[in-house]
């Protein structure tokens, strides 16, 4: 259970005073659905209010507070403005403006002949100064309420500043004084305020470092708590050595001797596999470093140990596509390989519900629906999750539940992943890196075009179908809205069916039916299709060797990491690959050094690093885990800045200063409860 002191600050939004279901709605939208997150939601930015006596002191432009007296009221014509007539102190004019509804609120506000304290940008409008719809109008005996410095908040449709800094007024009276996590040393060498100090002083003065910092600071720290935790639990649990003798393995063809890389990562996972501790290891390789090998090995040595493998994707397609280079790769070897998807029904799916529970089936590949209720394995003793991100620890203790034991789990990810973040979302695992490409891999020429070109591009593709290649085009993301995105790659690939011909091109977007999306890339791989237009579900995993051409359209559009994942559906074979990116005519500085970084270089942990810089880690993290808080207090900068020290910390409290017993770990828990870091929070709870 949550400590009940936190309890008024997780209440929900409508238990704040003048919330009805009209306010609920933008607040919604925001993501506000709590006092807590309210709290959170902190300004992006202040206004300086600059006090004048008269408008002959003001600037044009300037955000002012003067008082006035009104004049005269005129309605403009048919859906006009109100305006409102006033004069300051030595007879200057400025007009009032209210655009839209019903006067009668303006005349209230303003009294002819009554002065009001007036505050509001100063613009000009012709020969005349103006004050469309002020921020304050206030009689002058409550001049002192009106702040010099107001934040600004992120707003949605139908919420005012006004009345978003009122709520968050009332979240922070809710909020309570909490004792001290952070270990006294580090405190007052940052010399930071207290936990709701900062928080406060957030609200009221977003230009204050020192309180952002502390929330930040706070935030990281809560997290890699959190993820010791863990690490510190799957430690203690005993799992079930599994030692293969290599009988299989020895008899594997594979098309080339592994990489050093690939080499040194089986060492360390066959090594980590023979012990009773249960692995927890993250594999991180760049497109087509050759992870799949990697992970077939890791599943051979825990069938040459007498136990189950089950392989993890994100998605059918992948599943499938596992299944089948699997299989192939095991040909005439004593190995059963079968799928479980949410497609497989009846009988199909009986068999193989059957095989697990008796153990003839060795290897399991398939989406979440290898880990529902009905699924019972034999022996389950490794499973590996192929693209992390989309998997949260919520869904890998699910998964661990269904062994005696907990099985040993290996995670896969095609994103490069930049130290930093590696530490703040995998920091429970060990992690070993792909960082050479398999022999025959070919670079990826990238190039940079303009879609004013558009028609010599088309042409180009013409010539390279005609030769006997394959091609992909991806079409731009629209407004982050798969309707969109579907609409554009519809659109495409009717104008490239009337170039090419109906029958030689095919499409695949999101919202197609999972049978539908597999039968195009089906139709793709076996070559009865030439060109595949796509959204980005093209993105992870797809393994077509012919197709040495990828056009990507309104590549600004795209971060630096999905590009790159993009270009890696390309140089699967021996053939020279071509990547061509274009681009729109508007093209900001951080899409121009996307680009340019494109064209330089193929290394993905490169472009991890530059992507972060340039945009920020929630972003590049892609979807959020399941269950899991990205951060909201932390930026980017602070990630790279805190988390050593925050890091350090955690280790120090748990290892040191009495764990989560001590009174400063009393305060710690407290801190994981605030965070709502729940996968450490849920060991608490099981103690």
């Amino acid at each position: 259970m949550r400590p009940a002191i936190l309890n008024p600050l997780f209440a929900e939004v409508t238990a704040l005073k003048g919330i009805g279901p009209q306010l609920a709605r933008p607040l919604e939208r925001l993501g506000l659905a709590r006092a807590v997150d309210i709290a959170f939601h902190l300004p992006s930015g202040f206004i300086d209010r600059t006090p004048v006596a008269s408008l002959d002191e003001a600037v044009v432009g300037q955000v002012i507070t003067v008082i006035l007296t009104p004049l005269d009221y005129r309605q403009g014509g048919g859906r006009g403005p109100f305006r409102v007539h006033a004069s300051d102190s030595k007879g200057n004019i400025v007009s009032l403006v209210y655009f839209g509804g019903n006067p009668g609120w303006a005349k209230k506000l303003l009294p002819l002949g009554e002065a009001r304290v007036v505050s509001g940008k100063l613009e000009s409008y012709g020969e005349e100064r103006q004050i469309v719809h002020p921020d304050h109008v206030l009689p002058p005996e409550e001049a002192a309420d009106l702040p010099e410095r107001e934040p600004v908040y992120p707003l949605s449709e139908g919420l005012t500043g006004k009345r978003l800094a009122a709520l968050a007024a009332q979240a922070l009276a809710r909020a309570p004084e909490l004792p001290e996590w952070i270990e006294s040393s580090v405190l007052a060498r940052q010399d930071w305020p207290a936990w709701k100090a900062a928080l406060v002083t957030a609200h009221a003065d977003p230009a204050d470092k020192a309180a952002r910092r502390r929330l930040a600071y706070d935030e990281i720290f809560a997290n890699q708590l959190a993820l010791m935790l863990v690490r510190a639990s799957e430690r203690k649990r005993r799992g079930e050595p599994l030692a293969g003798d290599g009988r299989l393995r020895d008899r594997l063809r594979l098309p080339y001797a592994p990489t050093g890389a690939q080499a040194r990562a089986i060492a360390e996972i066959t090594g980590d596999m023979a012990q009773a501790t249960p692995m927890l290891r993250l594999l991180q390789g760049d497109v087509g470093s050759g992870k799949t090998l990697v992970a077939l090995m890791a599943l051979l040595a825990a069938v040459e140990a007498g136990a189950q493998g089950a392989l993890l994707a994100p998605t059918e397609i992948l599943a499938r596509q596992h299944a089948a280079s699997l299989t192939a790769l095991l040909a005439g070897m004593p190995v059963n390989v079968a799928i479980l998807t949410g497609r497989e029904k009846g009988k199909a799916r009986e068999s193989t519900l059957i095989g697990l529970a008796d153990g003839s089936i060795d290897i399991l590949v398939g989406t979440h629906a290898i880990f529902q209720q009905a699924v019972a394995y034999k022996r389950l003793g490794l499973a590996v999750v192929d693209e992390q991100h989309r998997f949260g620890v919520a869904q890998r203790l699910l998964l661990a539940q269904k062994a005696e034991r907990p099985p040993h789990l290996l995670v896969m990810t095609a994103t490069p992943i930049p130290r930093t973040l590696t530490l703040t979302q995998y920091g429970e695992m060990d992690v070993s890196r792909l960082d050479e490409m398999p022999p025959g891999r070919q670079p990826i020429e990238t190039r940079v075009m303009s879609d004013e070109r558009l028609d010599e591009v088309v042409d180009a593709l013409a010539r390279h179908l005609s030769g006997g290649g394959q091609a992909y085009w991806v079409c731009p993301l629209v407004e982050e809205s798969e309707t969109s995105d579907q609409a554009a790659a519809e659109a495409r690939a009717a104008a490239l069916r009337l170039r090419f011909g109906e029958d030689r091109v095919g499409l695949v977007h999101g919202r197609m039916k999972g049978p539908d999306k597999d039968a195009a890339m089906a139709a793709f791989a076996a070559g009865k299709t030439a060109l595949l237009v796509a959204t980005t579900v093209i993105e992870v995993g797809v393994d077509v060797p012919n197709a040495t051409l990828i056009i990507v359209e309104g590549a600004e559009r795209f971060g630096l990491a999905q590009l790159h994942q993009l270009r890696g559906r390309v140089g699967r074979g021996s053939g020279r690959s071509v990547c061509l990116l274009l681009r729109g005519r508007q093209l900001s500085e951080t899409g121009r050094a996307r680009l340019a970084l494109m064209r330089e270089t193929n290394d993905g942990f490169r472009i991890a690093e530059e992507d972060l810089r340039l945009r920020g880690a929630g972003e590049l993290l892609g979807t959020r885990q399941s269950g899991e808080h990205v951060f909201r207090l932390a930026d980017d900068a602070a990630l790279q800045e805190l988390l050593p020290i925050a890091s350090d910390d955690a280790r120090l409290l748990v290892d040191r200063d009495g764990g989560l017993d001590g009174p400063r770990g009393q305060a710690a828990r407290l801190a994981l409860y605030l965070f709502e870091r729940d996968a450490g929070v849920n060991l608490l709870r099981s103690g």
